[in-house]
């Protein structure tokens, strides 16, 4: 068991880095989609596409990235993917052509794929190894609070300064503060994951071995489940309300308190992580998502409803960023964690990424009464994958290569 000194060297760092990037990366293009909208005159359809598609190539450079990891390159992937994204949102601030703005979010796909979660995880894992749960819960606890620190934060210093400044301000926090955060975690995990962690495949076909498995694919698309159904209905929400007759007000309240309850999960499964296995606690999350989707379905009849929605959208996905890593190690591959780790990911990303998009094709055959009703099904079928994985875990890239 870690002592308090390695979460003061690695965890700590980390998640203030994680919260840090998340912050100024991530949250900071729908916090400034309006003033874009304002300013830029594009659509909403057309800057949002940009955001898409960087989430895409962020999924596609995930494989790549986990590789670099488990062969003891993450520190250097780390700081350059921080640095990098820190570069576009210097170009950011200079865009005046659309193409220009595709081009700069394309390219932070790929720096968010060295220095956001998943590599964070990777590199936890990598050198935590059984270990990696407690320390991954901590990063997330503190991280989750990345939108609470973007939005005001870009509100104001828009008032201020306006966008383009406020953007090379964030690319300056990342640099000075997170900088140097990242060296120091990096680097004591490196030490840590000396004679402790898995020597990688080699060959990359045997790390692709992985791939016929069933096992791979059950768990990574009952997790896509739960992402297409967090895209889907976080970017439809408000819509979904006013079809409901929920007042504006009462409806942006309730989307404000879905990132609080996503810490407020975590915490509640530190306290539960005792007395149940990891499994039971991802089975609740796909319980919880359930739950909330019915809760919505039934917001028209009593609008109440809309505090159990939030409760539970929040807590169930709060939880799968921390369950999620820990059965991949669990049910896949500790030696390849983090290649395996990015294939995983990269369903999971694409249904974060096509979710708004999904959720749109619905509406316009059905309604947002079809969207409900699919959305109270994703989750029942992302669980049922998940149990599958679990009668049938592989191995097969914790073997030694042939």
């Amino acid at each position: 068991m870690p002592d308090k000194g390695t979460y003061r060297r690695i965890v700590w760092p980390f998640a203030i880095a994680e919260t840090i990037i998340w912050a100024a990366i991530y949250y900071s293009f729908p916090a400034l989609l309006l003033t874009w909208e304002q300013d830029l005159g594009w659509s909403k359809t057309e800057l949002t596409g940009a955001f898409t598609a960087s989430l895409i190539v962020n999924a596609l450079c995930a494989p790549m990235a986990g590789r670099l990891i488990d062969r003891g390159y993450g520190r250097f992937l780390f700081m350059g993917s921080m640095l990098l994204g820190a570069a576009l949102l210097c170009a950011l601030s200079m865009v005046t052509q659309l193409w220009q703005f595709y081009a700069v979010w394309l390219a932070m796909g790929a720096a968010m794929s060295g220095c956001m979660y998943e590599p964070c995880f990777a590199i936890i894992t990598r050198s935590f190894r059984e270990d990696a749960k407690r320390a991954i819960t901590l990063v997330t606890l503190v991280a989750g609070l990345a939108g609470t620190v973007s939005f005001p934060s870009a509100h104001a210093l828009v008032e201020m300064m306006g966008w383009r400044m406020t953007v090379l301000v964030f690319a300056a926090v990342m640099v000075i503060t997170t900088g140097p955060l990242v060296w120091i975690a990096c680097s004591a995990a490196d030490r840590m994951a000396e004679g402790r962690a898995f020597v990688p495949s080699q060959k990359t076909r045997h790390t692709l071995r992985i791939l016929k498995t069933f096992a791979f694919w059950a768990l990574a698309l009952s997790f896509a489940m739960l992402a297409l159904h967090h895209g889907m209905m976080i970017n439809h929400i408000l819509p979904i309300f006013d079809e409901r007759g929920i007042a504006k007000e009462a409806a942006v309240l309730a989307i404000s308190m879905i990132g609080p309850m996503q810490v407020a999960g975590r915490l509640a499964m530190m306290a539960a992580e005792r007395y149940v296995s990891t499994m039971v606690i991802s089975a609740g999350c796909f319980i919880a998502v359930f739950g909330a989707s019915a809760a919505l379905l039934g917001t028209s009849v009593m609008p109440s409803l809309i505090a159990i929605f939030v409760l539970l959208q929040g807590a169930g996905n709060g939880v799968v960023s921390i369950v999620r890593p820990v059965l991949i190690a669990t049910l896949l591959s500790r030696r390849n964690f983090g290649a395996v780790s990015g294939m995983a990911a990269t369903a999971f990303m694409a249904g974060t990424a096509f979710g708004p998009t999904f959720g749109s094709l619905i509406w316009e055959i059905g309604g947002y009464d079809l969207v409900i009703n699919l959305a109270i099904a994703m989750p029942l079928l992302g669980l049922v994958l998940l149990l599958a994985a679990a009668r049938y875990p592989s191995t097969v890239s914790d073997e030694d290569p042939e």
